[in-house]
């Protein structure tokens, strides 16, 4: 992360937003202190066949940043950084749906490359690793609209960003409920395809000797596997490959009312987990992986991490 600059360091609790595909999330951080809240408002709805957002979703993404600006009030945060990303990069009314946060949040939301967005998050999941992570990891982040690899040590080296996520393949792929078989392939296979550009450009992500996941799918799934959806339980967490795809074959071959039974799994998030595992799967199965570790944190910790170092607001999108 750049233009860090010791002089802007906050007095105070800072806070982090990230205005994403499928949930919005927000950490505000005092010191060892944490306050998470998220909420899953698929602001992405229709936008891969759009081009624009949907007024619905709209609607629900500023409800929960309401919510999010008064708990930011009430902690007296000092500084606020806010960033968007798949959903909003690809969307043609973007600037009409940024200036509307703006007045929400009172701080302007950074729209981050998928690049940026990647360094964010390998960037958070450091600020808290695992014991026995290997020191070349690989961070997988898989959103709503893109899924971010990120391979480095004690900082990111390269980053790769990729237009597969759980709303995005959902949408195009998983038309029935629940999803034929060939429709999972489909998925799968529009994954591989894009683990080809993936492995070209970053051929180090398929040495990492360890495989850090964050995001909601990864830790939906962790959630299933163990049963409930506490936050410090899945923090560490080993998913092992094999469990990721019992996962997929339970979830994927259950309707949408089963699926919701499933103790660990959201309502919100169980419209879109078959698709976040189409995408998990694929990974670990071109990788080879036994499986990777789950971290809680992600972006938000991230921004928490780059505004305490100096980092003003408006520069969180030009890591590099």
């Amino acid at each position: 992360m750049t233009n860090a600059d010791a002089s802007k360091v906050p007095k105070g609790p800072v806070a982090g937003v990230d205005i994403g595909t499928n949930s919005v999330k927000m950490l505000i951080r005092d010191g060892a202190r944490r306050h998470f809240e998220t909420a899953e408002v698929r602001l992405g709805q229709g936008v891969d066949a759009s081009g624009v957002l949907h007024p619905d979703a709209v609607a629900r993404t500023l409800d929960a940043l309401r919510t999010f600006r008064r708990s930011i009030d009430e902690h007296g945060v000092a500084l606020t950084g806010a960033v968007a990303t798949s959903a909003v990069r690809d969307s043609a009314s973007r600037d009409t749906f940024l200036q509307s946060v703006a007045e929400v949040l009172g701080v302007a939301p950074v729209v981050l490359s998928g690049e940026s967005e990647g360094r964010l998050g390998y960037l958070g999941a450091m600020c808290d690793l695992p014991d026995g992570v290997a020191d070349q990891r690989l961070v997988l982040d898989i959103g709503g609209g893109s899924t971010e690899f990120v391979v480095g040590q004690q900082s990111p080296v390269g980053a790769v960003s990729i237009d597969v996520g759980c709303v995005r393949l959902t949408e195009s792929e998983l038309r029935h409920d629940p999803p034929r078989p060939e429709e999972l392939s489909n998925a799968i296979g529009r994954v591989q395809d894009h683990l080809d550009d993936v492995l070209r450009d970053l051929p180090s992500a398929s040495e990492a000797g360890s495989i850090i996941g964050i995001g909601g799918t990864i830790t939906a799934v962790a959630a299933v596997e163990i049963g409930t959806w506490e936050r410090d339980p899945l923090h560490g967490f080993w998913l092992s490959r094999e469990a990721v795809e019992d996962v997929f074959r339970t979830l994927a071959t259950e309707s949408l009312a089963d699926r919701l039974h499933n103790p660990g799994l959201t309502a919100g998030r169980a419209p879109v987990i078959v698709g976040g595992l189409c995408v998990l799967v694929a990974v670990l199965r071109r990788l080879k992986a036994d499986g990777l570790v789950v971290s809680t944190r992600s972006v938000v910790d991230g921004i928490c991490t780059a505004l305490t170092a100096g980092v003003p607001p408006t520069a969180l999108g030009a890591a590099r």
